[in-house]
């Protein structure tokens, strides 16, 4: 997804085991979930068929539970340049322009390298 800024900067440095993989943490409110959720499953499948570069190669939903109407997305990326190039294509730009009208109050995004993820199973 990536739907809003980036931070440009220094490539982050992984102790010489390849490409860092990236994150983006986007902190959102909104009424209207499912309407959200459609967007992003559209988006995201047009990504997968056009086989787009840069595009997120995972995302994981969040739903705070002391704010009903108060969602965490976690958009991964291959790196942060990959990153940056999703963000400057024409349909991320769409595609924030529509969430944006779906939102109750403005969009905050973080930006993160992943230095370490495990799966427990």
């Amino acid at each position: 997804m990536c739907a809003g800024p980036l931070t440009e900067g220094a490539a982050p440095h992984d102790g010489g085991a390849g490409t860092m993989q990236f994150a983006q943490i986007i902190d959102f409110e909104t009424e209207r979930i499912e309407e959200v959720r459609e967007l992003l499953r559209s988006y995201e499948e047009q990504a997968r068929s056009q086989g787009r570069g840069g595009a997120p190669v995972a995302r994981t939903l969040l739903k705070d539970r002391a704010n009903p109407n108060r969602y965490l997305a976690v958009v991964q990326f291959e790196s942060h340049e990959a990153a940056m190039a999703n963000s400057a294509a024409p349909e991320t730009n769409e595609l924030a322009q529509a969430l944006s009208a779906l939102m109750t109050r403005p969009t905050a995004y973080t930006d993160c390298d992943i230095v370490d993820h495990q799966s427990m199973r």
